[in-house]
């Protein structure tokens, strides 16, 4: 079964929570948090230059996250500069370790770590292959996309995981602040990391085909040519194959017309009507998943390939 999280969510999700809201608004709630040992959320607005420690914005006091308390680390090493500075003008999620009464306004000594480590705890170390998580993307790079995954915990998402439809870089399906879902694919004990998949989520050949219907004319991406084709892809999880035609690129805007579906094969015939220079609409908006996560929250197994397809395409989730 897969556990249930409602605290340890990427960092931005639970800053504007009633909850949070309550813990952070006064030194009463500041000291409650502390006593409780609640995760609480609120934006670094500034990094010091001579100490590299963050300022957040409590309001009702100076909340501090010092350097060695920004970020989980291994044993030994030292947080990166770069690790501290990029929180800052983002929510940062952290434990109040400490209050200075003393001080004008009061003093709040926070720490993200510690957020970092009950996330960890009892929420990352729990899950298993086939576990749909929440994730956030954080940062991209031609190679993949990098998530947060609970209280700015890492996790990279690697481009062919993105989709079955292949893409170029993962910028063509997502974007930085993406609020989306994964799959655990494999947990990485010996290196402390939690592998994810996004591709199972985003239907199988058959719920992507039953979209379509043989006499329609309709828009795609040109996501490869080859001297046989061209590759058009009509949903992230679904591709057609065009007849060769010159003066087209990858990446274009296509409308293609469907002259056949054949479910045994994986097969979507197209011939090319045109294509542009241009963007989809769809590009610009969250992923479609055919699986809803907030109903199920593990899968076993995942079958992309029809079941009387003899090229299988499958995704089998095990602890092992």
């Amino acid at each position: 079964m897969p556990i249930e999280n409602t605290k340890f969510l990427p960092e931005g999700r639970i800053m504007h929570r009633a909850e949070n809201r309550a813990y952070i608004s006064s030194l009463s709630g500041l000291e409650r948090a502390m006593r409780t040992g609640a995760v609480c959320e609120a934006p670094a607005v500034m990094c010091d230059s001579r100490d590299f420690s963050l300022r957040v914005d409590l309001g009702c006091a100076v909340g501090i996250i010092e350097r060695r308390e920004a970020a989980l680390a291994g044993a030994g090493e030292e947080i990166r500069e770069v690790a501290v500075v990029t929180r800052v003008g983002r929510p940062v999620c952290f434990c109040v370790r400490d209050i200075d009464t003393t001080t004008s306004p009061p003093t709040a000594y926070l720490s993200r770590r510690d957020a970092q480590r009950k996330c960890v705890r009892y929420y990352l170390s729990g899950v298993v292959p086939g576990d749909i998580i929440p994730a956030t993307v954080t940062h991209i790079e031609r190679f993949g996309a990098f998530l947060d995954i609970g209280c700015g915990i890492v996790s990279l998402l690697p481009v062919d995981a993105i989709s079955v439809s292949r893409i170029s870089h993962p910028s063509e399906r997502l974007s930085v602040s993406s609020r989306i879902y994964v799959v655990v694919s494999g947990i990485d004990a010996k290196n402390g990391r939690i592998n994810v998949s996004q591709r199972e989520l985003l239907g199988t050949w058959e719920e992507n085909a039953a979209r379509f219907e043989v006499g329609q004319t309709v828009s795609g991406i040109v996501r490869s040519i080859e001297d046989y084709g061209i590759f058009v892809e009509l949903a992230p999880n679904l591709t057609g194959l065009s007849d060769p035609r010159s003066g087209v690129g990858v990446g274009e805007t296509a409308a293609v017309y469907i002259k056949s579906i054949t479910p045994s094969r994986m097969k979507i015939k197209l011939a090319l009507v045109g294509a542009y220079r241009g963007e989809l609409l769809r590009d610009l908006c969250p992923p479609v998943y055919f699986i809803d996560p907030e109903r199920t929250g593990h899968i076993d197994r995942w079958r992309y390939s029809p079941a009387d397809c003899q090229r299988v395409i499958e995704s089998v989730f095990s602890n092992k």
